[in-house]
């Protein structure tokens, strides 16, 4: 392939060559919006300079390093999280951001901990996904005193001591939950619920919506002890085999954590497509193929664009203005994908 010249980036962009020249050279000063657009399709066609574009359109901006800790680096959810991201760190327009994306080696505290640590020591401000553990809250305490903030995400924690949470209102998910089951299901019967685990706040308040929901508005329905499934797909699948062989009766399952794809296999070898509802959590080519052929009733999805569009704000205005005054929750719309809009 040909090498890009500066007509290809001025037609890519949409501006004129001058334009492009003047932002390669510094000569007059282009727009920052016209800049950007500039920088964006040398990105995308792959053009030689575009180190010098970046330096030209962001040479002003103050320079903020954020770091974020994920979970389960091998599922597509998360690996779709990570790059949005890195697309949310190029969209900022008042900063030069740059990210670090690390995972733990276990979502065990001190696995936790060793990487808040780590990552503190070099970022300006830390968002993480983590269970709620009094050490996990310990951590985040320390690096509020050395003023570095630290934000939730998906999964609330250290309550009163981190300096936002992001996400959607996990309990209004778990009623979404229920009332898909109560709704759709072809009669009354038991209902089960995964979590990946107790620790997980977000998990929490799912379950308990969950319940609530079909206490309050579905007493016919009976929901059988919650099961951990660690967010694993191997042990969501022989979990939900051996709930079906205990449960005959069983008309829906909720996985509100990671590990949906186990039990989507199980109930494909069972022969039990529509017949059991399964309403499962995040859209991800795993539980979009599950809608697609009627194993999965209903997708619960986080907009990660949106959430990661507001994260960046949030934690360049902690890093430029310090700790609010009241740590804050961002809830943001959850979305709702079925067979017929995926």
């Amino acid at each position: 392939m040909r090498r890009p010249t500066i007509s290809d980036l001025a037609r890519a962009s949409g501006v004129s060559v001058a334009t492009v020249d003047r932002v390669l050279n510094g000569r007059h000063r282009v727009r920052e919006e016209t800049a950007r657009r500039v920088y964006d399709a040398a990105e995308s066609i792959g053009y030689h300079a575009l180190g010098l574009i970046r330096q030209r359109v962001f040479e002003d901006l103050p320079q903020y390093k954020l770091a974020f800790l994920l979970q389960k680096p091998m599922q597509s959810f998360y690996q779709n999280f990570a790059r949005e991201i890195e697309t949310a760190a190029r969209g900022v327009a008042t900063a030069r951001i740059q990210t670090q994306i690390d995972f733990p080696a276990a979502s065990t505290p001190a696995a936790i901990t060793e990487k808040i640590k780590a990552l503190a020591a070099r970022s300006h401000a830390i968002a993480l996904v983590g269970p709620d553990y009094p050490a996990v809250a310990a951590a985040i305490e320390e690096l509020k005193e050395k003023g570095v903030p630290v934000f939730s995400l998906l999964s609330d924690f250290a309550a009163g001591v981190r300096e936002g949470y992001i996400g959607l209102d996990n309990s209004k998910v778990g009623r979404t939950a229920a009332w898909a089951i109560a709704k759709t299901a072809p009669h009354p019967g038991k209902v089960a619920c995964f979590v990946g685990s107790h620790r997980f706040h977000g998990h929490e308040l799912r379950e308990m919506g969950f319940r609530s929901y079909l206490r309050e508005n579905a007493p016919e329905f009976e929901v059988v002890e919650t099961l951990i499934n660690l967010e694993t797909s191997e042990i969501t699948h022989e979990a939900t085999l051996t709930l079906l062989q205990k449960h005959p009766d069983l008309v829906g399952l909720y996985v509100c954590g990671g590990g949906m794809e186990g039990a989507i296999s199980a109930i494909r070898e069972e022969g039990l497509v529509g017949k059991i509802v399964l309403i499962v959590n995040e859209l991800t080519p795993e539980s979009k193929a599950g809608l697609a052929d009627n194993v999965v009733t209903m997708a619960i999805s986080t907009p990660l664009p949106a959430l990661c569009k507001e994260m960046m704000t949030l934690m360049t205005t902690a890093v430029e203005n310090g700790e609010a005054a009241v740590p804050g929750q961002t809830f943001l719309p959850l979305e709702i994908y079925i067979s017929e809009n995926i």
